[in-house]
């Protein structure tokens, strides 16, 4: 066995995987794609990319050719991971692993799959993972930090969410973003004056955006797969390495709370602080769609609002859609009425549909929503703020628009909206985060659940029920898919 010393590439990896759509589905691998880089020169020296046929075709549902376009035809004659779990343990074991997020998704997925066939999981001797790195060092410029985001600010065109193709476009920003910080250091006291250029800005960059849309970005084709790869007696470290500007930007300085982060470290890729952060912080729940809380921070201008608004109180004319900063650094979208969240209050909806659990969040628990019969002029406000939102996300978008107004074909005169019950984890425990009451005769008190449990919130919310809601308007762009999700925030059951 070839020993870490002797390996020094960079290998970064992508895996695509379907999507969970009931509890403890898990995710099967559908694609693994890898390149292996020289780390004195930022280039690639080999490239492997494979589908992956998972042992159940099923598990490839509508919502997981949506992510990544993978069909089931499309993999039926791949290989299983077993068939190519050589390969991988070859290409992975004992060197640095890169990638966008793979802390807690691919190398996760890796690990899992490994253990299903009975086989130990390589091992990586360093691990850089360019979003924690990048949301820590580049800062909130690029908007979210998303890999198509990321693309886009720099212009290098629209992600394809297909294995080799995204590791690729991953070096590429790496690149990208370490040459801005490193020109930044040179010259800190003009660039960071600058605010197009300061790691604190919170520009979405909609030219840009367009711009890789129409093809007119920067060229990133890849270079060819079959050159020989180098060897290294062993990896570059100190302040002429390329990356190193992104590993050790900001150290020595104070951080934002004014806490000295302390001094530059020798090894670029030592993120083990980092790394243990992400690895023990538990998963968000109700991701809904996408991996971002329910929960936004507010920016500088703008405060997190407890009013919730009457529907008479709603004036069409003052509801604006903006970006504001996210909590772990990206942004996200935020509907306002009059520079406040836009948060509105409704009584006496009926539930048409109860609880659904057909969904996960990223920890496999059930994303709880529930359907409720719309009056007119609740259609009213939500269609106007839906149309708002759309138009603002079609700027520099090709998701597809989900209206929040269900109307089904045969029953246009009976529209319904879904409204979220989130959850958050708390340790071994979960919680729901609605403030959940029940009205009884003329009284109305606050249900305190003992644990979670969703049959006991069945039997609470039941078809032909009213409730009075209080609900948050949260726009997403995921995956293409786009749209409003209704958040429940504060529930009223009239159990009369």
């Amino acid at each position: 066995m070839v020993s870490s010393v002797d390996r020094p590439e960079i290998a970064f990896f992508d895996l695509e995987t379907t999507v969970p759509t009931r509890p403890g589905q898990g995710f099967a691998i559908l694609e693994f794609g890898s390149i292996l880089v020289c780390p004195r020169k930022l280039v690639e020296l080999e490239s492997y990319e494979t589908l992956v046929k998972p042992h159940d075709l099923s598990l490839i549902s509508t919502l997981s050719v949506r992510a990544n376009g993978i069909t089931p035809d499309a993999v039926v004659s791949a290989p299983s991971f077993s068939d190519i779990a050589d390969k991988v343990y070859d290409i992975l074991h004992g060197r640095i692993w890169a990638g966008h997020n793979i802390v807690r998704f691919d190398c996760v997925r890796l690990r899992d799959a490994f253990a299903q066939i009975n086989r130990p999981p390589p091992e990586p001797k360093g691990t850089i993972d360019s979003l924690a790195l990048l949301t820590q060092r580049f800062g909130r410029r690029a908007g979210d930090m998303k890999m198509a985001s990321l693309a886009n600010y720099f212009g290098l065109g629209k992600q394809s969410h297909r294995s080799l193709d995204d590791v690729r476009m991953n070096l590429e920003v790496l690149k990208y973003c370490a040459t801005v910080l490193f020109l930044e250091s040179s010259l800190p006291d003009i660039f960071t004056e600058n605010s197009w250029i300061s790691p604190n800005a919170t520009t979405r960059n909609r030219s840009n955006a367009k711009s890789t849309t129409d093809g007119t970005g920067p060229s990133t084709s890849p270079p060819s797969s079959s050159r020989n790869i180098e060897r290294y007696d062993s990896p570059p470290t100190g302040p002429t390495h390329p990356i190193f500007s992104l590993a050790a930007s900001g150290a020595g300085e104070p951080d934002q709370n004014g806490v000295e982060t302390g001094h530059v470290q020798p090894d670029p890729f030592d993120l083990g602080p980092l790394i243990d952060k992400i690895e023990n912080e538990p998963l968000e729940a109700n991701v809904a769609m996408e991996e971002e809380s329910s929960t936004a921070t507010a920016s500088n201008t703008i405060t997190e609002s407890t009013e919730f608004l009457g529907l008479d109180d709603v004036s069409i004319p003052s509801v604006t859609v903006t970006t504001v900063p996210f909590f772990r650094g990206p942004q996200k979208m935020q509907i306002l009425h009059r520079d406040t969240p836009l948060q509105i209050r409704c009584d006496a909806l009926k539930v048409r549909f109860g609880l659904s659990t057909r969904f996960v969040d990223l920890a496999g628990r059930p994303r709880l929503s529930f359907v409720v019969d719309v009056s007119p002029n609740l259609c009213g406000v939500l269609d106007s703020c839906d149309d708002i939102a759309k138009r603002f996300v079609d700027s520099d978008s090709s998701s597809e628009w989900r209206p929040v107004v269900s109307r089904k074909p045969g029953f246009y005169n009976s529209p319904t909206i879904r409204l979220q019950l989130p959850t958050v984890a708390e340790g071994d425990s979960v919680r729901w985060i609605t403030e959940i009451h029940q009205k009884e005769s003329s009284s109305i008190q606050r249900v305190v659940f003992s644990r979670y449990d969703v049959a006991e919130l069945e039997q609470l919310i039941r078809p032909g029920s009213f409730v009075d809601v209080c609900f948050s308007l949260d726009p997403y762009d995921y995956q293409q898919n786009a749209g409003i999700r209704l958040v429940a925030k504060k529930l009223i059951v009239d159990s009369n």
